[in-house]
């Protein structure tokens, strides 16, 4: 078994389609196979099952992907750990963000980081807030950015600046309670906070609409479909041209967390990161969102 069968083995799995796994690791269809194949013979196991044109995973290869991205992401590590010692010259740095951060937070400090150490490079993924911190407990993310407070032993969260929801709709409400409303998935920090404060409020939402970003939602209450809360960056354009109103409902600010494992090795970049994260804290959007209300 070699690290790169695991490699091959984790993009077919994800993708359930070998030609565009091997699209995506830039290798041939054939050679794609062939690993796969020498995998399981080698071991005497089938981590696939050929149905039509298409593959699933089998009971047995369900269970063995966490502990190939395990064994993957640990190499990395340690791949990591080596380049990090020769300094911030080069290297890869794997973020992890929800979805408020990682559009209107986050780009400004990747662009100031990457000016200030254009070696080290900065990939993105956009996930809920319970999706990100997963994929920094699971070793897929070097760090994560989250709107919501989640919890697990596998990794830390350090406060890195303050948001501000408001509610929103497309005219002024009477009554929230008789609103139809329009919400972010589950796992969304967002909405966390939202079911938390209607709770206390006692407010039943009757939601019309579950939406998977703050743009579709913003396009949907624009557009009439109902009343949401929404980090005020997003909706602050739409407010200043009347296309949405503010609603006069309480709703209690957010920190945005950083998220960094708890036992895995941080690498320099990682640690150079996130110390020039939480250096803009004092900048950063909540301060500004904060300081216009």
């Amino acid at each position: 078994m070699t690290l790169e069968q695991l490699r091959i083995f984790i993009a077919v799995a994800e993708r359930q389609h070998v030609t565009e796994a091997a699209r995506a690791l830039n290798l041939t269809q054939s050679a794609t196979s062939a690993a796969i194949a020498a995998l399981e013979e080698r071991h005497d196991v089938r981590l696939f099952d050929r149905v039509g044109r298409g593959i699933v995973l089998t009971d047995l290869g369900r269970s063995f992907l966490p502990e190939a991205r395990t064994v993957v992401a640990r190499a990395e590590e340690a791949v990591a750990f080596l380049a990090a010692s020769t300094g911030l010259h080069h290297g890869r740095l794997r973020l992890v963000a929800s979805q408020t951060v990682a559009n209107y937070w986050l780009p400004p400090i990747m662009q100031s980081f990457h000016a200030a150490h254009p070696g080290i490079e900065l990939t993105l993924r956009i996930l809920n807030t319970h999706d990100a911190g997963s994929a920094v407990a699971e070793g897929e993310a070097d760090l994560g950015f989250v709107e919501d407070e989640v919890s697990s032993p596998a990794f830390t969260l350090t406060p890195a600046a303050m948001d501000q929801l408001v509610l929103v709709a497309s005219s002024p409400v009477a009554d929230p309670g008789r609103a139809g409303w329009v919400f972010r998935e589950k796992g969304s920090g967002t909405r966390a906070i939202l079911e938390q404060a209607l709770a206390a409020a006692g407010v039943t939402p009757r939601i019309e609409m579950v939406l998977p970003s703050n743009e579709a939602v913003r396009a949907a209450v624009e557009a009439g479909a109902g009343i949401s809360a929404l980090s005020r960056v997003v909706v602050e354009a739409s407010l200043a041209a009347g296309r949405l109103v503010e609603l006069p409902f309480p709703l209690p600010p957010r920190m945005f967390h950083a998220v960094r494992p708890t036992e895995r090795h941080v690498s320099r970049a990682a640690q150079a990161f996130l110390n020039a994260a939480l250096g803009t804290a004092d900048l950063s959007l909540g301060k500004a969102i904060l300081s216009s209300t």
